[in-house]
């Protein structure tokens, strides 16, 4: 082993040209590697979500759920690849939850709702 590291040594003494172009390659590798590799520290576990909030102040709860809520659910429910549709509807708010099935890309579903779901 003593004789291996001498050798290794030598070698780089002697091709000291070499040693330091490879050196270079190597950082420069590392560093395009480092930049490239997509590192996420807390990753996202929940479902995808959107959230359709509206507002109609001065109107009861019933009006809300009535005029507005309902026809932004049914609006809703032809959207692919949802699993579920949920809504609350307040004195003046009303707020319609959509959830997704797990993988669906937020560009697909940006282009989706903003072409699916004008009436």
């Amino acid at each position: 082993m003593h004789k291996f590291v001498e050798n290794i040594i030598a070698f780089a003494l002697r091709n000291h040209i070499l040693v330091l172009f490879m050196t270079g390659l190597l950082l420069v590798a590392g560093i395009i590697c480092y930049r490239n590799t997509p590192i996420e520290a807390y990753p996202d576990v929940t479902n995808t979500r959107v959230q359709v909030i509206t507002q109609w102040p001065g109107r009861s709860t019933e009006e809300v759920e009535k005029f507005v809520t309902l026809p932004i659910m049914q609006q809703l429910n032809t959207i692919p690849r949802k699993t579920d549709v949920r809504s609350t509807s307040l004195f003046g708010l009303s707020v319609v939850t959509v959830l997704f099935e797990d993988g669906v890309d937020d560009f697909l579903l940006n282009n989706m709702l903003q072409t699916g779901c004008r009436t």
